[in-house]
């Protein structure tokens, strides 16, 4: 259990069973459209679930932060990755994002993930948790066609 969240408030980090899916594709839904509005209509709420019961939840260990009521965010990662990290829009601020990165670098040495160019605020939490830019690209190989950007960290660096 830890405590973090906004004041006052109790909330809990736990392993996602695949049953939270389609909550967590609520909360991808809401971080993604309030971060990248331009790509908002990119998928629909049916294949957001899709993706996270059949792929997500599948291949990585998803973990939750929740207030008991309503899971706020969650992360999902494999060996060397992290596929997925995302916080309600209203609850990004409060250490909760913070709180389930700890928990995808916790048995790790190194990990990488990718976001995107133009989401700064993304870009400036990865790098205030250690994280470093090493690799940039046009957007030519992902869905979205939008210039990306991997991030490295690793222990000790």
């Amino acid at each position: 259990m830890s405590e973090t969240g906004m004041p006052g408030d109790a909330i809990r980090t736990l392993r996602l069973a695949p049953e939270f899916a389609d909550e967590a594709a609520r909360v991808l839904r809401a971080s993604f459209d309030d971060r990248l509005p331009w790509l908002a209509s990119l998928h629909t709420p049916e294949e957001d679930r899709w993706f996270l019961h059949n792929r997500v939840f599948a291949e990585c260990a998803v973990w939750g932060a929740t207030d008991g009521a309503v899971l706020l965010g969650f992360v999902a990662f494999r060996p060397g990755w992290i596929d997925q990290i995302y916080v309600l829009p209203e609850r990004q601020g409060y250490g909760i994002g913070a709180s389930l990165l700890a928990i995808a670098k916790a048995g790790e040495s190194e990990l990488s993930l990718w976001t995107f160019q133009r989401n700064a605020p993304a870009r400036r939490f990865y790098e205030k948790h250690g994280f470093i830019a090493v690799e940039e690209t046009d957007g030519s190989r992902n869905e979205e066609r939008e210039p990306d950007i991997r991030y490295r960290w690793r222990r000790g660096d």
